[in-house]
């Protein structure tokens, strides 16, 4: 969740980062906070991509230098909250062929997303509400998933996401994203959940973690 200016306050930041470590460690316990945190983004969907520099160079900075780490091709991609979909539709024209899926919690927010791309009658690129602690996709659904300033579900990423696939997990302002896992964590809980080839780095303000699932 980047901000412009001054950029979110101690308060917000340790808020955000507590339910980070919540989704982590304790994901049976994310229905306590879940419904809030969808209120809190439809509360927060009007004017985001001014407020925030959604869709901007350095906004998508951690995605693409992740992406660049992959180096993968893939066919179907999973973009975890969404929002207004600027991280979805640069993995689209990234990936001018494959089938792009993004999701997000909020109900206005994934609206906002949808009216980017109007009428797909191919439905390549689709946006639909759904929580990424219990995602409404088969097993081995995606060989692509993302996520940018969002909690981690790392059990449910690695549910649908093939053998081999790939995960990206970006905070575009570092330690000073509100919603972002303390790196340390991401990287403990990527091999405990059979994560190998695992990578880090930082890209404008933020950094990034990549790795294939076993």
């Amino acid at each position: 969740m980047p901000e412009t200016g001054s950029g979110p306050d101690r308060k917000t930041i340790l808020i955000g980062r507590t339910i980070c470590r919540l989704a982590a460690t304790a994901p049976w316990a994310w229905p306590l906070v879940g419904s809030s945190v969808g209120r809190f983004f439809d509360g927060a969907a009007s004017g985001w991509d001014d407020r925030t520099g959604a869709g901007s160079a350095e906004h998508l900075a951690t995605l693409a230098a992740g992406l660049d780490s992959l180096g993968v091709k893939p066919e179907r991609v999973l973009d975890l909250g969404c929002g207004t979909g600027a991280g979805t539709l640069f993995l689209a024209r990234e990936f001018p062929v494959a089938s792009i899926r993004g999701v997000d919690l909020s109900e206005q927010m994934i609206a906002k997303a949808q009216a980017k791309i109007g009428l797909d009658p191919d439905a390549r690129v689709t946006f639909r509400v759904a929580d990424a602690s219990r995602l409404p996709f088969p097993d081995d659904s995606f060989d692509l998933v993302t996520q940018v300033n969002m909690p981690i579900f790392f059990g449910e990423i690695g549910r649908v996401l093939r053998s081999g696939g790939g995960l990206i997990v970006a905070s575009s302002s570092g330690d000073r994203t509100p919603f972002s896992t303390p790196e340390k964590l991401v990287l403990k809980k990527l091999s405990s959940h059979g994560f190998h080839e695992v990578h880090t780095g930082t890209a404008g303000q933020g950094t990034w973690v990549s790795a294939r699932l076993s």
